[in-house]
């Protein structure tokens, strides 16, 4: 069983026990995202600081039309507020923010959810319940302009925790596929949503 919306490569898997990686930041997108903000930051900066001082810092920047005020100034704000998007984005990446895992472990009747969080002193989120609290298992599909696809552990005392990832939507076969499954293993209820 691969649940590739926690995970491309399962951690563990027994009759007994289920552990499931979530990627959480550290996605294609964020790399492409921060690394894309980082060099426009920087060269929109250089183009800026480059029209202010009336030559140009590197051979390819050409900055001779540019004049400082307002469009040198313009791309030198443009150039920091990527370039602080791109270190926030790098920040989330390094530390791992939204990653963990999901275990369901029959052995020791437990749930337990973790996630790696901002640094503080809330930096680890360690959820632990029962697997007999488990009342079913929830499958949320939502199309339309903004879609949402998700599978949820719903609890007796009526919380209900998201196991996938937010993000891109996983197809609907695959989604159905894993929530059926993972009822079948917690042998509770699935509910469509």
């Amino acid at each position: 069983m691969n649940f590739s919306s926690f995970s491309s490569a399962e951690v563990s898997t027994s009759d007994d026990i289920r552990r499931y990686n979530v990627v959480g930041s550290r996605c294609f997108s964020n790399f492409f995202w921060a690394f894309t903000l980082g060099t426009g930051g920087i060269y929109f900066g250089l183009t800026g600081i480059s029209s202010h001082l009336g030559y140009d810092i590197l051979p390819f920047i050409h900055s001779n039309n540019i004049v400082f005020f307002p469009q040198g100034l313009v791309m030198c704000f443009y150039g920091g507020l990527a370039f602080v998007l791109s270190g926030y984005l790098w920040l989330t990446i390094f530390w791992q923010v939204g990653g963990g895992f999901n275990e369901f472990n029959k052995k020791t009747n437990t749930f337990r959810v973790f996630r790696w969080g901002f640094p503080g002193k809330d930096r680890r989120i360690d959820l632990l319940y029962l697997l007999s609290d488990i009342e079913g298992v929830r499958l949320e599909i939502v199309d339309g302009l903004n879609p949402k696809r998700g599978i949820f552990i719903r609890l007796k005392e009526k919380k209900e925790i998201p196991l996938t990832r937010v993000g891109q939507p996983i197809p609907i076969e695959e989604l159905e596929k894993q929530a059926s499954e993972l009822a079948i293993f917690l042998q509770v209820a699935l509910d469509d949503f």
